[in-house]
């Protein structure tokens, strides 16, 4: 029970339709499965609550909360709400980003509006949720902060506000890191490679006409490490680790989960 008696918000613990088990879900359930209480914010409540459903199905405690990342309103709310629910915040995850979906393109071809909308819901929404979060935080004098960037953010990636977006976020989370660690905070960021979930695999097949099995292959075959994708599982156990008291000395890490990905691009 590595999280007893923690409370944990996870934004992003729905997600996107396909098969299989997207990162925040995953967390959801691994964190509960240690003891925290979990507070599971999407951006469609119905998500929200299938993924607060299945918790509880697992013996977890976890309420459903709706809120759009995009509006520095909503990400008070939620921060508020968990506040006033449970007297106290102890994990911030911001398990939040899209690319593709999101209108993303190469640098010759991106639009105003697509830039603006991938950067206010991958990064703007995670500064948002920090700025109404740290002030909690640093009251009870601890908390974890923790933010899933990704490895596009150092490899070879063709679309550029994904990657300006998670680059940026790795230093935004040092930054957090260094001025709130007097406060007995901790900022922690995980830099997920080639995953196996809905977002990453479905949408692709979804965008592209290919089959879901051929995006699959496609990704696994880049993969060093028994040239396989990771899962879900591999994220929130990352997560876990941080989010506990084992990690109780690490603060500003960029975490890579990425079966040697990294390894293999060069620089």
């Amino acid at each position: 029970m590595r999280l007893e008696n923690k409370t944990a918000i996870i934004v992003g613990a729905g997600q996107s339709p396909g098969s299989g088990m997207g990162n925040g879900r995953a967390t959801a359930l691994r964190f509960a499965q240690e003891g925290a209480k979990i507070m599971a914010v999407d951006r469609e409540l119905a998500l929200a609550e299938e993924t607060a459903a299945l918790v509880r199905k697992d013996g977890g405690d976890c309420f459903a909360f709706e809120a759009d990342v995009t509006k520095e309103a909503a990400m008070a709310a939620m921060i508020a709400a968990a506040k006033q629910h449970w007297g106290r915040i102890d994990i911030l995850h911001y398990n939040v980003g899209v690319s593709i979906a999101g209108g993303d393109a190469i640098p010759t071809e991106i639009t105003e509006a697509a830039f603006d909308n991938v950067v206010a819901i991958n990064l703007r929404g995670a500064v948002m949720a920090c700025k109404h979060a740290i002030p909690v935080m640093r009251e009870q004098k601890s908390g974890v902060i923790l933010m899933i960037s990704s490895l596009a953010a150092i490899e070879k990636y063709p679309y550029v506000a994904y990657k300006a977006t998670k680059a940026g976020m790795v230093a935004f989370t040092k930054q957090i890191a260094i001025q709130n660690a007097e406060y007995g905070i901790r900022a922690n960021v995980i830099l997920p490679g080639l995953m196996d979930t809905p977002m990453a695999v479905d949408t692709r097949a979804r965008k592209t006409g290919k089959s879901r099995a051929e995006v699959a292959a496609m990704r696994d075959a880049r993969v060093p490490l028994r040239r396989r994708m990771g899962t879900a599982w591999d994220v929130a156990n990352a997560a876990l680790f941080l989010a506990s008291d084992e990690a109780n000395f690490i603060t500003g890490v960029d975490l890579l989960v990425d079966g040697g990905g990294a390894l293999d691009i060069g620089h």
